[in-house]
């Protein structure tokens, strides 16, 4: 994956697997339409505050979606070990790669505690416990979809000959989006990843304010940049990708306003920025005629 050319940035949008196929197939067919780069979904069993409401498979989604889209990318936001065993997942994501035509992108990140984290039961896991787990899932992660039989035996994974034919059409496989905020998980990003992934503050996202949010991801690059440095790995050759709906508020409220944004994020170092697509009320409501004004506004004055 190459990064954009000087001043161009990526731009793409998140929508939640929470819609009746008619509407999603709608939603997803606008959106590469518009000429965005890449759209992406939540990976969670439910998700907080709309654990009540419909919640569809996001990878049974984005399968969906991969036959009904010829050119945006499609990618996970991220999948986790929470719920999901690498071997299962891995065969699900080489299979919508190949549905999209190696157009996939895997994001993935450690997992916070919360529903998903306790849907299979299990033990708690301390931070350091779910940084070892993540470690882990990413080193299987990478193995299963480079390779077409994968035996591996970790602490928290286990694989027998896992099979994986005919394997990921973006060879050697599909891009990863590694999200991460400390430095073991910075440390899997200058590894494995094609892109890294923020949302800031990943603890409280969106609570900051807006100078120290802006703060804070430029204190998330530099200790990248260190990352990248100390693992020899070329700190351009990586995407920085930032979720700017879980940074600040209101981020599409006018053209003028989204554009700001993004060249913030520019001006920081970032090469992709992405944004929640808006729902009718609740967490990430908005109106589409202002998030189609503003995506096309930014789209036009930052494309590659």
């Amino acid at each position: 994956m190459t990064s954009p050319q000087a001043g161009a940035v990526r731009i793409g949008a998140v929508v939640l697997p929470e819609y009746e196929w008619p509407q999603t197939r709608e939603i997803w067919k606008e959106l590469e339409e518009l000429g965005l780069h890449h759209a992406w979904s939540f990976d969670h069993h439910s998700w907080r505050t709309l654990s009540e409401l419909p919640w569809y498979d996001p990878l049974g989604v984005l399968s969906a979606v991969a036959t009904v889209t010829e050119r945006i990318r499609l990618g996970t936001l991220v999948s986790t070990p929470n719920f999901r065993h690498p071997a299962v997942l891995a065969k699900q994501v080489m299979t919508i790669d190949q549905l999209s035509g190696g157009r996939f992108v895997f994001g993935v990140g450690a997992g916070a505690p919360g529903s998903d984290a306790r849907l299979l039961g299990g033990r708690g896991l301390t931070p350091a416990q779910r940084a070892d787990r993540f470690t882990e899932f990413v080193d299987l992660s990478d193995e299963l979809l480079r390779n077409q039989v994968t035996t591996y035996q970790g602490e928290y994974f286990t694989t027998v000959d896992a099979r994986m034919v005919p394997g990921c059409v973006h060879q050697p496989r599909v891009p990863f989006a590694v999200a991460a905020a400390g430095p073991r998980g910075m440390g899997l990003a200058a590894r494995y990843g094609q892109w890294w992934v923020t949302i800031g503050d990943a603890g409280q996202p969106g609570v900051r304010s807006e100078k120290e949010s802006w703060q804070l991801l430029a204190r998330q690059l530099t200790r990248l940049a260190e990352t990248c440095e100390k693992s020899g790995r070329e700190f351009s050759e990586i995407g920085r990708l930032v979720n700017v709906s879980r940074v600040v508020n209101s981020p599409y409220s006018s053209p003028e306003r989204f554009v700001d944004i993004v060249g913030r994020c520019r001006d920081l170092g970032f090469t992709d920025v992405v944004v929640n697509h808006p729902r009718v009320d609740g967490v990430f409501s908005g109106s589409r005629p202002d998030f189609l004004r503003a995506a096309s506004a930014a789209l036009s004055t930052f494309q590659p």
